[in-house]
């Protein structure tokens, strides 16, 4: 599979069915999915069917999260990219959100913040974005300071799924 993305460390590429192994590892990870609002996986159907899903995401909307492969050992260390919210969010549609998920023994060593970079190099250059948001649980302090790092603005808390949610928003004129 064609890179869409490269950094020093990291092939940052579709995800892809053989991917289906490293997104069970991720997401049965109850500290892993802590805040993201479902408990964790029980079986690799699940993340069969979740890839499917972000599969068809790129059919439809020409976009969804990649895959993050180290390039070190060619290892699945997670997912990050945007994603088009095609449904209402905070007062907001059709915008695109940036996310990500690591696995939990890639914590801490600088990968969601150069991945993230990256990402946002390409939405602004590539994509020809003005603008982009994420969301956060309230009380995800690291994944808050990636956002600030990056050059996000926190906006507001606002409820999402009955929970505490942070806003951010980052725009081609301040994110370069």
């Amino acid at each position: 599979m064609k890179p869409i993305i490269e950094t020093e460390r990291f092939i940052i590429r579709e995800i892809l069915p053989i991917d289906a192994e490293g997104m069970f590892l991720l997401d049965s990870d109850p500290e892993v999915v802590k805040y993201v609002g479902h408990p964790p996986l029980s079986n690799i159907q699940q993340s069969v069917d979740v890839i499917a899903f972000i599969r068809k995401q790129y059919q439809t909307n020409g976009i969804g999260r990649w895959a993050v492969i180290l390039k070190a050992d060619n290892t699945f260390v997670g997912w990050a990219g945007l994603k088009l919210v095609t449904e209402s969010t905070n007062h907001h549609i059709n915008y695109y959100d940036l996310g990500y998920r690591f696995q939990q023994a890639h914590w801490g060593k600088g990968y969601a913040t150069e991945v993230c970079r990256a990402i946002i190099d390409y939405a602004f250059q590539q994509m020809q974005l003005h603008e982009i948001f994420a969301i956060t649980d309230v009380d995800n302090a690291a994944s808050r300071h990636i956002l600030e790092k990056l050059g996000f603005q926190f906006k507001e808390i606002f409820s999402f799924d009955d929970s505490p949610t942070t806003w951010y928003h980052l725009t081609s004129s301040t994110g370069q």
